[in-house]
């Protein structure tokens, strides 16, 4: 007989007919008459029930039947007499794959989220780590659906790069060469000439730059892959080895990018209360109880489109009246998280994207918004700022901050260069980035969106260690 999926066979309304499952124990509970087996396998949130008759098995056998132990069952399906559920599987043959000791480190309930990451091999069987990454599978469904649907091309970037995307963050240096004995060059820095590619290489922090390429050949690309940054950060928005996702796309100015920027988020928001209706409802029970309501009032509301010169005056007049914030907010400074949800989750109550920002907190790469008499810049909507500001994107989400960042890039050699000799950058591994400047120069723009931001939003999770398999955080690299 062929394994029915317990997903499937609790979708089934055609009773008496046989059945066989696998799966792992969440719970066996036994009498004298009857045993109940609650077996998972991974393909839904919910449980189906084995019932057992402990006189048609043998004793021994059915007490290695414990929580967490793998078996196989086959039976009869028939109506549940029970609350909710709709049917349960009469055992005739049950076979055990593999025990489970008193060890099992998920035997108990009610472990911490701390706990569960130092056996993260084995949190994964939890009804909750099942839930995220079912929702996380359902995500990544989402992201290629959209953007294949829209149009444009899924390109691979390279995860080893000479060039560091200007400070995007601390690098992990990729080498062949023995680190005690390193061979060096006259002035006593590291001489790579030996290395595997001849000069010092590094896993990458982000695939904008080459994105930008297939922009300028493809018109519509977008990235989807793994990302690492050094950054000694240990807090519950960090993590040194996350996901991006990177669209490129020429010829689109700064509106468009925030009607794409909106319309995506939302179309993956919708996609996840389509698609993971159980394991969301799971998480909005047992985790979060405004997850639901929150995920829905995204798809509700038009996003706020705010300059950041209006925003800084918002907190001010915060400020003003009593607003506490740990950080400063003068304009011109990088907005902290607090400042972010403030306008989010207080202010406004709805998601906000954040446009021109000052030139000097964003990337030498972003498009600088036209120059005032009075020596500031006139951006979205005419807000007129104090200094130089670019045509940046960012979106702020509540309980995140930011969850996304974008911006219209500069699309000419000449300002593009006077920004990278303002910032004294050594251009030696852009030299092909410029190319793109010097060969038929495009408009073009796009953003960025940490995968893992975005589980967090969707699942209500509090930390970003618990919506991937296994982080790698500083000092932590097991598994």
């Amino acid at each position: 007989m062929k394994r029915t999926k317990i997903v499937d066979a609790l979708a089934k309304t055609v009773f008496g007919e046989a059945i066989d499952v696998k799966g792992w124990v969440r719970t066996h509970r036994s009498s004298k008459a009857v045993d109940f087996i609650a077996l998972n396998d991974g393909s839904t949130i919910k449980n189906i029930q084995i019932v057992v008759d402990p006189t048609k098995f043998d004793a021994e056998m059915l007490k290695q039947i414990t929580t967490g132990s793998c078996i196989h069952a086959t039976g009869i399906l028939v109506e549940s007499q029970g609350a909710g559920q709709t049917c349960e599987i009469q055992a005739e043959t049950i076979e055990v794959y593999g025990t489970c000791g008193a060890d099992y480190p998920m035997q108990k309930k009610g472990q911490s989220f701390e706990y569960m990451r130092q056996h993260a091999h084995m949190r994964l069987r939890t009804n909750t780590f099942g839930a995220v990454m079912r929702i996380r599978h359902n995500m990544a469904m989402a992201i290629h659906t959209y953007f294949h649907e829209h149009g444009y091309f899924y390109f691979h970037t390279p995860l080893i790069t000479a060039s560091d995307c200007e400070g995007a963050g601390n690098m992990f240096q990729v080498t062949t060469k023995n680190l005690y004995n390193l061979k060096k060059d006259d002035e006593g820095k590291i001489d790579y000439s030996d290395d595997f590619f001849g000069q010092q290489t590094s896993l990458t922090v982000s695939g904008q730059l080459e994105g930008e390429l297939g922009a300028t050949a493809l018109g519509a690309i977008y990235t989807f892959g793994p990302t690492f940054r050094a950054e000694n950060s240990n807090t519950p928005r960090h993590l040194a080895e996350f996901w991006m996702i990177e669209p490129e796309i020429a010829f689109m100015d700064q509106e468009e990018l925030m009607d794409l920027e909106e319309d995506f988020i939302k179309y993956c928001v919708r996609w996840a209360l389509t698609n993971c209706k159980d394991d969301l409802e799971f998480l909005n029970k047992m985790i979060d109880k405004g997850l639901l309501e929150r995920l829905e009032g995204v798809l509700k509301e038009n996003f706020v489109r705010l300059p950041y010169t209006e925003g800084i005056k918002i907190l001010q007049e915060a400020i003003k009246n009593g607003k506490k914030f740990e950080f400063p907010c003068d304009w011109g400074d990088d907005l902290a998280s607090e400042h972010e949800r403030y306008l989010v989750e207080e202010h406004f109550k709805k998601p906000v994207i954040m446009t021109d920002y000052p030139t000097a907190i964003k990337s030498f790469y972003m498009k600088q918004n036209e120059a005032t008499a009075e020596g500031g810049s006139k951006g979205y909507k005419g807000c007129v700022a104090p200094g130089p500001t670019m045509q940046g994107t960012d979106v702020l989400f509540p309980q995140i901050g930011e969850i996304m960042g974008g911006s219209v890039r500069e699309e000419s050699y000449d300002k593009l260069m006077g920004e990278i000799e303002r910032r004294q950058m050594d251009t030696t591994h852009l030299w092909w980035y410029l190319d793109t400047r010097k060969y038929g120069t495009c408009p073009h723009a796009g953003f960025g969106l940490g995968f893992e931001r975005l589980i967090l939003f969707v699942t209500g999770m509090q930390n970003i260690r618990d919506v991937i398999p296994f982080p790698r955080t500083p000092n932590n690299a097991e598994f």
